[in-house]
């Protein structure tokens, strides 16, 4: 039987249930006797395992049928939930998630998993794994090594090993370990590819020379060598490179890893597993067409999947639409023809719900977001020996992909910062008169045209006096300036480039470098960040998004005969002022606007246009950022109008206060201001 037709299918229904498992695995460490948790659990591993043997996915099913056996045991009170337990099981979730990415990615979704499922075995059989973590930790490096590494290996590469073994040449695993201080990892991995190249080939490495080059990796990475050089030699050659900690050389044991391979291919081969699989898969289908039919009967399928690119290309016309929209209903103002007038408002409206619609088509719950959170924060608060506890709110807030595939980053890295800063150990939580458990507290909600996000912890806060201490010695701000600063100013100075006020180094968080590189990604968003805090309750970072990035509603302002938008998210309001009540403070031209002194912002200085002889009366846009707000000077407002955010193109990238571009309805094309480049 032809699956192929099925695969985008299978992918997208096994990624959904591997989140399930996911989800549901941390529910059932907090309430092992919840039996409906483990129903759910074993519903979803149960479909896996048949969709993977029908689509010929032996590895996937094998694993998934050994996992089910745990959960039914767990179902039947014969095996108890610990956290040793749930370790085990989410590394083989990480393994299956590893596989259907293979088979997204064009592979065959093979990967050794012995190890696993021996452990799972062992689980099932009532065995406590004590020495899970312990075995990890000691064979990792043996593991590493030979196993995963040459099992990933292809035919081509297998040959080259084995010729070049024929030939006299040796086969090396090199694993390298750069110091937790280096920052340039990229620079180090090159100065050591070099000295590897020289020596002899490199067959492969472990992440692989893309992730290497861009980072994309911890501490440590892997290569194999073919070479006739002597291992001290190279090792003496590799350690000459500063920030490298560690250099493990081994050779590698071809025959005994072929007997392997083969050991595991015939215990994980068709014939294992095709009758008790057709069985249930029979099962399974039979029970899926009588749920079809009684669906048929009630209700038809009401949701489709829609490849996001489809989507995108639909906004991209629609866009289009709306440019020439703008056109029309210039031109019939200027004609003043009733029918076309009548027409052009008709269109008007009728592409407005069109709009509504494909922006809604493209929102996507937060959720695909914050559902890795929790296991994530389960992970680092068992490494760091810490009691931390997530509480989830507004999971179904939605937001537009775009924003959502960029925000990712910058919440991991608040709530990883929450965890090693924020959250103190139990005992110190106890002699505050804490409860010993620490919270972190997810939201999301709307509010207008935006999306709120906010962080929240019940830990330490921010020791403000720290924080002001080290920002005056790493001349953040002068002495002069922190004499004037709010408390949360103070706060907000965390967020400056390169700021840390860790007092050691840790693998979570606290190397100088991360917040400024949040504030920027949130502000390239549109968005904004801001934080309160106080010292001994807690600390709350709010994250303020637009619900989309590619149409916005701006203000259309002129300066002499070119026309400006400015996003009207970041307008608090427009003002015309006599001159005379412009003043001088510090060297700056500012204004008293409402009680408040706001600095004044010639837009015709920072675009370098000519300027003419300026009228008694000046036209204001008073924008803002976080706290901080500032006067933008215009000739003259336009009015009101929704545009189609186009970006400059690679050459202008960098156009200082400019983030795009949008056509008019006369065909002028009016650049879109960056009123955060401007507020200092």
């Amino acid at each position: 039987m032809d699956t192929t037709q099925y695969l985008d299918i299978f992918i997208d229904e096994s990624t959904e249930h591997l989140e399930t498992v996911s989800t549901q695995l941390l529910e059932l460490e907090k309430t092992p006797d919840d039996k409906s948790i483990i129903e759910e659990i074993f519903r979803a591993a149960h479909t896996l395992k048949g969709m993977s043997a029908t689509m010929g996915f032996t590895d996937l099913a094998n694993l998934t049928h050994q996992m089910e056996n745990v959960f039914d045991g767990v179902r039947y009170d014969k095996i108890t939930v610990e956290p040793d337990m749930i370790d085990i099981l989410f590394e083989a979730v990480d393994d299956l998630n590893a596989m259907v990415e293979d088979i997204a990615s064009g592979g065959e979704g093979k990967k050794d998993v012995q190890h696993i499922l021996d452990y799972l075995k062992a689980v099932e059989n009532g065995e406590t794994p004590h020495d899970y973590h312990e075995e990890e930790d000691s064979n990792q490096a043996e593991t590493e090594s030979d196993v995963d590494d040459l099992y990933d290996l292809d035919e081509f590469e297998m040959s080259i090993l084995n010729e070049s073994k024929e030939r006299g040449f040796k086969n090396l695993k090199i694993d390298v370990e750069l110091s937790e201080s280096c920052l340039l990892k990229g620079v180090r991995v090159f100065m050591v590819f070099d000295i590897l190249e020289k020596a002899g080939e490199v067959i492969k490495s472990n992440p692989p020379v893309n992730d290497l080059e861009e980072e994309n990796f911890e501490h440590t990475f892997s290569v194999i060598l073919v070479t006739k050089e002597e291992q001290e030699a190279i090792e003496a050659k590799i350690n000459k490179v500063s920030e490298i900690s560690n250099v493990q050389i081994t050779e590698l044991s071809l025959e005994a890893q072929k007997q392997e391979i083969e050991t595991v291919q015939e215990e994980q081969s068709p014939k294992n597993i095709t009758k008790p699989v057709e069985q249930k898969t029979k099962e399974k289908a039979t029970e899926n067409q009588a749920t079809t039919k009684t669906n048929q009967k009630h209700n038809h399928n009401k949701t489709i999947r829609v490849n996001i690119e489809r989507l995108d290309i639909l906004m991209n016309l629609f866009e289009e639409l709306l440019i020439d929209r703008g056109r029309l209903e210039q031109i019939s103002t200027d004609l003043k023809h009733k029918d076309l007038e009548e027409t052009v408002e008709r269109m008007a409206r009728v592409s407005g719900d069109l709009q509504n619609i494909i922006l809604t088509m493209r929102m996507v719950p937060v959720d695909q977001v914050f559902s890795r959170f929790p296991r994530m924060i389960r992970q680092l608060a068992r490494d760091l020996k810490n009691n931390v506890e997530i509480e989830v709110v507004g999971a179904e807030t939605e937001l537009d992909r775009t924003v959502i595939d960029e925000i990712g980053d910058p919440l991991v890295h608040l709530i990883r910062n929450s965890i090693d800063h924020g959250i103190e150990m139990p005992e110190v939580r106890r002699q505050a008169n804490k409860p010993e458990q620490g919270v972190i507290k997810l939201e999301a909600y709307h509010s207008g045209n935006h999306v709120f996000i906010e962080i929240s912890d019940d830990g330490a806060g921010i020791n403000k006096e720290k924080v002001l201490k080290k920002a005056l010695e790493n001349g953040v701000v002068t002495k002069e300036q922190s004499d004037t600063l709010t408390d949360q100013q103070i706060s907000e100075l965390i967020m400056s480039s390169g700021f840390s006020t860790a007092d050691t180094i840790s693998d979570v968080s606290g190397r100088g470098v991360g917040l400024d590189v949040v504030k920027n990604t949130i502000e390239s968003l549109g968005g904004s960040i801001s934080i309160e805090s106080e010292e001994g309750k807690g600390s709350k970072f709010s994250i303020q998004l637009p619900l989309t990035l590619s149409i916005i509603t701006a203000l259309l302002v002129e300066l002499s005969n070119e026309k400006y938008a400015i996003p009207l998210s970041s307008i608090i309001e427009t003002a015309i002022i006599e001159k005379k009540q412009i003043y001088h403070a510090h060297g700056k031209k500012v204004i008293d606007f409402r009680g408040k002194i706001i600095p004044l912002v010639y837009l015709k200085d920072i675009f370098d246009i000519s300027s003419e002889e300026e009228d008694e009366y000046i036209s204001i846009v008073i924008v803002k950022k976080g706290e901080k707000t500032a006067a933008l000077i215009v000739d003259s407002f336009i009015g009101q109008q929704e545009i189609v955010l186009k970006s400059l193109g690679d050459y202008l990238t960098n156009v200082f206060a400019i983030s795009g571009a949008t056509i008019l309805g006369d065909g002028q094309v009016a650049l879109i201001v960056d009123s955060n480049a401007l507020i200092k």
